[in-house]
């Protein structure tokens, strides 16, 4: 991470240790009434008190844990119902049913010839004339 992105122009060359003890209007996006409303919220002035406050500790805990929790029963359920009905629509896709030892064709199956006998154009023909 860029600490352009963090903290304001003029803490861009402190340390560490300078930016959190310099006031929570340090850090870029928090301007100096927003850090007076958290003063006056949670009693912290500066950025170490404010990475300190246990609010912000634990919405980062439960954020943390939240992005690592596994799926809840019903979402599970709800994934298997879809992985059955993909397997349903897409059978080809079961391992099983694929066979492959098939490397080439070397005998093609039999087919009409589409241009003339698409869907037995040809009989329709007849039977329309016949009428």
């Amino acid at each position: 991470m860029n600490i352009e992105t963090i903290v304001d122009k003029e803490y861009l060359d402190k340390s560490f240790r300078d930016i959190v003890n310099a006031p929570i209007s340090a850090l870029r996006g928090v301007s100096a009434k927003d850090a007076k409303a958290l003063q006056q919220a949670f009693g912290v002035t500066t950025v170490r008190e404010l990475s300190n406050l246990n609010f912000v500790k634990w919405a980062s805990a439960l954020a943390i844990l939240a992005d690592e929790e596994g799926m809840s029963g019903e979402e599970r359920a709800k994934e298997e119902l879809l992985d059955d009905a993909v397997e349903m629509t897409f059978p080809a896709s079961d391992p099983i049913s694929v066979d492959a030892g098939i490397t080439h064709i070397e005998v093609p199956p039999e087919t009409v010839d589409a241009q003339t006998d698409h869907q037995h154009a040809g009989q329709h023909k007849v039977t329309a004339g016949k009428k």
